[in-house]
């Protein structure tokens, strides 16, 4: 009776997840996503126009109208600004300009090797969280994570005789479910605060957001969901997988001698660097630093971006030296040039996601929701952060059909960072409550391009192995880390502790 109780549950659970996957996969692509919500908002401006809407800003006596693009007006704007919105977009210059840098150390090697070297190297005891924080740091090696620390972590656990789809999964929790983490600035924090800058330039005024406004809280989310995601590891899935009887024969190869050389000059670089700059900051009369001497706002805090992409070209032209991957000048250009086609897809994403956030923006859609949804908000006495906590969940949910992350807070960010911004909290705090429900349902999501290729690492080890016994084994990790990140979240605010320099709930 338990066993058939037990199997009408797992067919309940994989007839749920197959519905999933069917409406998912019934979605275009991102690019084709915002591609056809942007002839939605065009449709959906002539309509309301018909209707002469108008309402009035927080702060402000003007009367704002929806402005229509089907009209001669519109169609201007619509021919007139393609260049200027993509061009124009915050994003995108961000972007490519961290992945000069990271993305040299990347093609190098200088990334995997760290990697590599930081799993092999923790104690026995240490290793499911050193697999845990390595997979969350392995997003300075953006989406190459998903297909460095997994596998690497299964061979990992098999070598000390451990169950390797333990090991896989934990890989898999680190780089998706923690994405979004880091101790450093990574990429994601240019993206989406260049998303939320975008957005917020909209309002006069209003404060923006800048890559190191989630930095406080990122750095000690690293270290609550690598704890979090070790106790997983081996208190749930290690023990429900029990003892591996798979028979295979797999082995990796070790960080070698120039490897560990290159590692070591590397960090010498790395702290030349940075000693260079704090020296530069402490120096008197310091031209990074405000008029009065602060930091917030600085020329340091506006210049993060170009100075961390300078601190990843010269820890990366170290390395590559040193393993002789760069041999002349022109080698550190090709490599820069290796990354920027990988980068293809994103600009063609952003293509699409800069002319929808114009469309929007102009037509004042955007600005009406959120003008009317903080209303009722308030207006229904729901002000308070239960508010913010439903917007995680709701995040959450919605992660499970849009899985980028750059695309979904495209979709999110003109409305609810606008309503939010109303209702007095600061864009960079929503987008830290975005960031917690956006990773952790990462690894659940057959949306996630990545869930299949290591659904294919996985049936190395286990035939048969399928897309359900994937779901099931990275359950437990999505559901720990959204309650014990959100209780994270929850205790800087009820402690006061800023999320980034100078960065609180409110305004």
């Amino acid at each position: 009776m338990a066993n058939k109780e037990k199997g009408e549950k797992n067919s309940r659970f994989s007839r749920f997840l197959n519905r999933i996957e069917r409406i998912g996969n019934k979605l275009p692509d991102p690019f084709m996503l915002f591609v056809t919500l942007s002839i939605l908002v065009i449709l959906l401006s002539g309509f309301i126009a018909l209707f002469d809407v108008t309402f009035t800003q927080p702060g402000s006596a003007e009367q704002i109208t929806i402005k229509n693009l089907l009209s001669a007006e519109g169609l201007q704007f619509m021919v007139t600004s393609v260049i200027e919105n993509f061009v124009g977009f915050t994003p995108l210059g961000i972007v490519l300009t961290m992945m000069l840098g990271v993305g040299l150390a990347d093609k190098v090697g200088l990334l995997e090797t760290f990697i590599k070297n930081t799993i092999l190297r923790a104690p026995k005891a240490l290793i499911t969280y050193a697999v845990i924080f390595t997979g969350i740091l392995g997003n300075l090696a953006a989406d190459a994570a998903f297909v460095i620390v997994p596998p690497l972590a299964a061979m990992v656990f098999y070598n000390v005789g451990r169950h390797p789809l333990a090991g896989l999964a934990a890989g898999f929790a680190g780089v998706g479910a923690g994405f979004t983490a880091n101790i450093i600035v990574a990429n994601t924090d240019a993206v989406l605060s260049g998303i939320s800058t975008e957005v917020m330039q909209t309002i006069e005024g209003a404060a923006t957001v800048t890559p190191v406004d989630n930095w406080f809280f990122m750095i000690v989310s690293t270290l609550v969901l690598t704890a979090a995601g070790g106790l997983v590891t081996e208190k749930i899935v290690e023990p429900r997988l029990g003892q591996y009887n798979g028979g295979l024969t797999k082995t990796f190869e070790e960080t070698t001698a120039l490897e560990k050389k290159g590692l070591r000059n590397a960090a010498v670089a790395a702290v030349i660097y940075i000693a260079l700059l704090v020296l530069a900051l402490a120096w008197p009369d310091s031209s990074l630093r405000n008029d009065g001497g602060g930091m917030i706002p600085s020329p340091f805090i506006s210049g993060i971006v170009p100075i961390i992409m300078l601190f990843f070209i010269i820890i990366g032209t170290a390395y590559g030296i040193t393993v002789k991957k760069i041999k002349n000048s022109r080698s550190i250009a090709q490599y820069m040039g290796e990354a920027m086609k990988d980068m293809s897809s994103f600009i063609v994403l952003i293509f699409a996601v800069s002319q929808f956030i114009a469309y929007f923006e102009w037509t004042n859609i955007g600005t009406w929701l959120a003008v009317t949804g903080a209303s009722f908000l308030e207006s229904a006495d729901m002000t308070g952060i239960i508010v913010v906590i439903l917007f995680i969940l709701l995040t959450a949910l919605l992660n499970l059909v849009v899985y980028s992350g750059a695309a979904q807070w495209g979709l999110e960010a003109p409305v609810f960072l606008k309503m939010f911004y109303f209702l007095d909290y600061h864009p960079a705090f929503i987008q830290a409550a975005y960031r917690v429900a956006d990773s952790s349902t990462n690894i659940v999501t057959p949306m996630n391009p990545y869930f299949v290729i290591v659904l294919a690492f996985m049936k190395e080890y286990d035939k048969k192995a399928g897309l359900g016994t994937l779901m099931a084994l990275m359950l437990p990790y999505s559901m720990t880390f959204l309650i014990v990140w959100t209780l994270l979240f929850l205790m800087f605010v009820l402690l006061g502790i800023p999320f980034g320099p100078g960065i609180g709930v409110h305004v």
